[in-house]
């Protein structure tokens, strides 16, 4: 994907996302991933980002770089999550990328994730697609347009009507920010990590509208 396709707001980038291609290669293999889950962050004025406030620190300075880089960040001391920037440089703003289906290199997948029982778990959740698709710290700052290792390619765009929206997960005290309506999914997708209300992707169009 061009990098302009990563340079409007957080929510936009995040609903444009869904159906498109993650591309991971990896030691001479191909592993492709169909992304169906995301969440949206703000900026430095959603109290849930890690960006919150303008705060900067090494952990996430890649986060305010230019559209279309990519921003890895551990948790728990165990599990990386991969996020796509979005916006003008310095403005903070990335989408995480929470579930995606799996398309090429599923053999490879399950081998990154030994405990895993079923196709449908490889990449359900953050934490889980980043092992299936050896994603870690070491991609962190990589530009998705010219990266030989990590990129996006495009397909069809998911039709609004088939996008759902509701509260992100894990949100700490963050005001009215725990409950907006910045995770997006494919309606009725096998593969998302956790059931999404059917309020539609509209709904978070509207709200952004409202509160900014």
């Amino acid at each position: 994907m061009r990098r302009r396709a990563f340079g409007g707001e957080a929510i936009e980038v995040a609903i444009s996302l869904l159906g498109q291609r993650l591309v991971r290669s990896h030691h001479g293999h191909r592993l492709v991933g169909r992304i169906v889950e995301v969440e949206a962050y703000l900026g430095p004025q959603d109290l849930a980002s890690h960006s919150a406030g303008g705060r900067r620190t090494n952990r996430n300075e890649s986060m305010f770089l230019g559209g279309g880089h990519v921003y890895v960040y551990l948790i728990y001391g165990m599990h990386h999550c991969v996020n796509v920037t979005t916006g003008k440089q310095g403005s903070g703003a990335a989408v995480l990328i929470r579930a995606i289906e799996p398309l090429e290199g599923v053999d490879v997948m399950e081998q990154h994730r030994t405990t895993c029982r079923s196709m449908i778990d490889l990449g359900r959740g953050p934490g889980r697609l980043c092992q299936a698709m050896a994603i870690d710290r070491s991609l962190d700052g990589e530009d998705l347009r010219t990266s030989s290792q990590i990129w996006i390619e495009r397909a069809s765009r998911i039709p609004l009507a088939e996008i759902v929206a509701g509260s992100r997960i894990g949100i700490g005290k963050a005001g009215r920010w725990k409950s907006a309506p910045l995770r997006f999914a494919v309606r009725e997708n096998r593969h998302v990590s956790r059931p999404v209300p059917s309020k539609k992707a509209v709904a978070a169009l509207e709200w952004h509208e409202i509160t900014m």
